[in-house]
């Protein structure tokens, strides 16, 4: 057989074959590089600028003025009356005026039922507009009386299938008689006394009891769900649900449920049920009394009684002041053991105590800071709440060989306090280099002056000093040292 070569489409302005490596494309046809131009002004174009008509390119510019609407408004002038006709391009007919002979495309008719409405023919996707289910061209779509362009907006769809601007419905379809749109009145006297004699008829929503105790609370009728409004899991109406005592309309933000199973507003609320007496209802600054006696509000006002002994716990494991059982809304730890919060209070002065008030007694006991300090905290000059004599004829007024315990438990050889020998407990612990102290007992062992960690020297006899008695009993002596500084000491 012959070989035959694969033929190629033809370019439209040209008439030659187009190849792959110079093709472009507009409007279903293949164009060479250089013909894809505007056939009026010669401008190269793009896929963004370039539109196609009846196998020939132009530039938006010129195919609007070709082919694109005239008149005021339109074309190039935008805002005078254009008087182009298009005859330097071309044309030789008017463009969009009635009597003149337009040379449109042919327009595809649709099968019966399935085309545009006004024209009948075939309605594709980018000149489809919708109304009612069924397409229209965008030329077509328009009032029927008017003429006016629509829009998804502006457009009405009658009864008779057409569709209409909003004026042209509402003076075909619309309401007439006095006050309606501005319209002359067009109906007969006898009709108007007629419609000025209706009256609006109230309905009756217990017309349809319901069973007792599931109906609307107020007047017993059923509940349908078009006109149901709850309340504490209870269904009204919506008619219904008002406030029992000044009838005001209520809904679900100022509706307020009274014990007597009823709704009322906030304000009648607060008067029937609400708090009385001076500084009460609704910001008064009077004394109310509302005609209530001092008996009735007490009688009024809910009644808890805090008997935390009520539950008790086994032994060992309640509460360490009343023995009942301690639940998790009400826990308070103080050395392991659990405490009810009403119970978690100072032993001396039951001040009510947190986790950073509290101080763990010796006794097994909670103190607040100032109770614990003054039992079982140091005593002596500088300390507790109590002023100090000062001695003005120079004789001490301190005795540094009491302050030492003399009651409670021994530690274990080696575990207590190394002046005393008792048991330190955390609150009142003061730590050297090799053992631990009472806060009273850490005091230097010569002159008995109060340490902390910044003057406290450790001497090797396993005593603490101040740095001065320090210096005297373990420093070095001789010429330059000492409290002479420069003399020679004998010490």
């Amino acid at each position: 057989m012959p070989f035959k070569p694969v033929e190629n489409p033809k370019c439209p302005k040209c008439q030659k074959s187009v190849y792959a490596a110079e093709e472009r494309v507009a409007g279903g046809l293949k164009w060479h590089k250089g013909c894809f131009k505007c056939g009026l002004c010669n401008k190269f174009l793009d896929s963004t600028n370039c539109t196609e008509h009846e196998g020939e390119l132009y530039c938006k510019n010129c195919h609007a003025r070709k082919f694109g609407p005239k008149g005021y408004g339109f074309g190039g002038g935008a805002g005078c009356l254009s008087m182009d006709t298009g005859e330097h391009l071309g044309n030789t007919a008017l463009n969009g005026k009635p009597g003149g002979a337009q040379n449109v495309r042919a327009i595809a008719k649709a099968p019966e039922g399935q085309g545009c409405p006004r024209c009948g023919g075939c309605v594709y996707a980018a000149e489809q507009m919708l109304a009612r289910g069924r397409g229209y061209h965008r030329g077509c779509f328009n009032c029927v009386q008017c003429h006016k362009t629509l829009d998804s907006v502006l457009h009405c769809d009658g009864p008779d299938g057409l569709i209409y601007c909003r004026v042209c419905y509402a003076k075909r379809f619309g309401p007439r008689g006095i006050g309606s749109n501005g319209l002359v009145c067009d109906i007969t006297d006898v009709e108007v006394s007629e419609m000025m004699t209706l009256h609006t008829t109230t309905v009756n929503t217990a017309s349809i009891k319901a069973p007792p105790g599931k109906g609307c609370p107020r007047c017993g009728g059923v509940v349908f769900a078009a006109e149901q409004v709850l309340a504490k899991g209870r269904e009204w109406h919506r008619k219904c649900f008002k406030c029992k005592d000044c009838n005001k309309t209520l809904d679900s933000i100022i509706a307020c449920d009274g014990p007597d199973k009823d709704v009322y507003c906030k304000t009648c609320y607060g008067k029937k049920w609400g708090p009385h007496g001076y500084g009460f209802a609704c910001g008064s600054g009077f004394l109310q009394t509302d005609g209530l006696t001092e008996e009735d509000i007490a009688s009024m006002r809910p009644f808890y009684n805090p008997d935390t002994t009520s539950i008790k716990a086994p032994a060992g494991e309640g509460c360490p002041r009343c023995g009942g059982r301690v639940f998790a809304a009400e826990q308070q730890l103080a050395k392991g053991t659990m405490w009810h919060k009403i119970c978690f209070n100072c032993a001396a002065c039951h001040r009510p105590l947190d986790s950073m008030l509290a101080c763990d007694g010796p006794d097994k006991e909670i103190y607040c800071r100032a109770c614990y300090g003054k039992k079982y905290g140091p005593k002596g000059f500088g300390y507790g709440h109590t002023p100090t004599l000062v001695s003005t004829g120079g004789e001490p007024t301190i005795n540094y060989s009491e302050p030492r315990p003399s009651h409670g438990p021994k530690a274990p050889e080696g575990k207590g306090c190394s002046r005393c020998g008792y048991e330190v407990y955390a609150a009142e612990q003061m730590i050297s280099k090799k053992s631990i102290w009472h806060k009273r007992c850490f005091n230097c062992r010569i002159c008995h002056k109060s340490l902390d960690s910044t003057n406290l020297c450790d001497g090797p006899d396993g005593e603490i000093y101040c740095r001065g008695c320090y210096a005297k009993s373990y420093g070095p002596k001789g010429c330059g040292f000492g409290l002479g500084a420069g003399v020679l000491t004998t010490v």
